[in-house]
């Protein structure tokens, strides 16, 4: 070992760290890593839920803000990792708000979706992660007119609660593997919701929507969906009622504008009568339950394959979130 071999470094090498240390500090919507950190006391939290949150060192006010809701047996941190979310947080600058449920709300840690008293504004779980949104433009100064919401499994059915119940707080939302809103109710159980469907026309299925949020005049948030065709838990039908539902909602038919294919795997984009794109659907070939990843560090790759969150070549938050200007 020679103890003086740093301290003799040519200074030209020094001087050229310190440059890219500089440029990296200085360059315009580049934030470095943080931690996740959880947040209490932010509301009154009928839900009884945990407030998490990612906010990328450095990032600037005025930048959007990211919900992404966890499915059953998961958590916050890990969802943000293996979703590729917190990933894209410092790719792109934007802080992420991480929602965790509590297994005494339920055993699985499954968001209460199929619980009136869950999914109605202004109670329950919808409440208290509307209180998250709150409490997180108030800390980050974040763009209020940015704010989306997206969700795994129970968590993509809890997107759909947050889009219908307080559609005035998100531009859009994101559902990989979810359920339309009212699911539960419509098919008599939260089973035969997963498993088979129910059996509502576009109308109804926006009707429930409508009702959820009486006399709201809009704009309503926009959908991107991921639904694997060999997902037994949550079938496909669910993906095809989740388009059905917020198309009417947005007054767009149920015929697809745009058919084409990304990364191999069947899109679709449907447009309402301005022509702007209010649903888009991925229908991954072959993938079961879970969020679709596509590990790596290219330009379009992120998120960490795991439990659920399955690797196909193909990452969801990477779309969702180009979709939504993000990045």
């Amino acid at each position: 070992m020679t103890p003086t071999r740093a301290a003799s470094r040519p200074l030209p090498v020094l001087a050229t760290l310190l440059v890219a240390l500089i440029a990296a500090f200085l360059t315009p919507g580049r934030a470095s890593a943080a931690s996740l950190q959880e947040v209490t006391g932010f509301g009154t939290n009928p839900g009884a839920l945990r407030m998490f949150r990612y906010v990328p060192d450095g990032l600037p006010t005025g930048r959007p803000v990211v919900v992404a809701l966890h499915g059953c047996t998961q958590n916050a941190s890990g969802y943000g990792t293996g979703s590729g979310w917190l990933q894209l947080a410092d790719r792109w600058g934007f802080s992420v708000v991480l929602p965790q449920q509590q297994t005494a709300n339920n055993v699985s840690s499954c968001f209460n979706w199929f619980q009136t008293g869950d999914i109605a504004r202004g109670q329950g779980e919808a409440a208290s992660v509307a209180q998250m949104v709150d409490r997180q433009l108030a800390d980050t100064s974040g763009d209020t007119s940015r704010v989306y919401v997206t969700g795994l499994s129970a968590g993509g059915a809890m997107t759909s609660v947050m889009m219908a119940a307080y559609p005035e707080k998100f531009a859009s939302g994101g559902i990989a593997a979810g359920l339309p809103y009212g699911c539960a109710q419509a098919a008599g159980s939260p089973y035969v919701c997963m498993y088979v469907g129910a059996t509502q026309s576009a109308k109804q299925w926006g009707d429930r929507v409508r009702a959820a949020r009486p006399g709201f005049s809009g704009p309503w948030p926009t959908l991107v969906a991921f639904q694997g065709t060999a997902d037994y838990t949550v079938k496909p039908v669910n993906m095809t009622d989740l388009m059905r539902q917020w198309t009417d909602v947005h007054g767009a038919d149920q015929s697809a504008d745009v058919s084409d294919t990304v990364a191999a795997y069947p899109h679709q984009v449907f447009r309402d009568a301005a022509g702007r794109a209010v649903v888009e659907t991925y229908s991954i070939t072959g993938m079961g339950h879970g969020q679709p990843v596509d590990p790596g560090s290219g330009s379009e790759q992120c998120g960490t394959a795991g439990a659920y969150v399955l690797d196909v070549n193909l990452c969801g938050a990477y779309r969702m979130g180009r979709a939504w200007g993000l990045g």
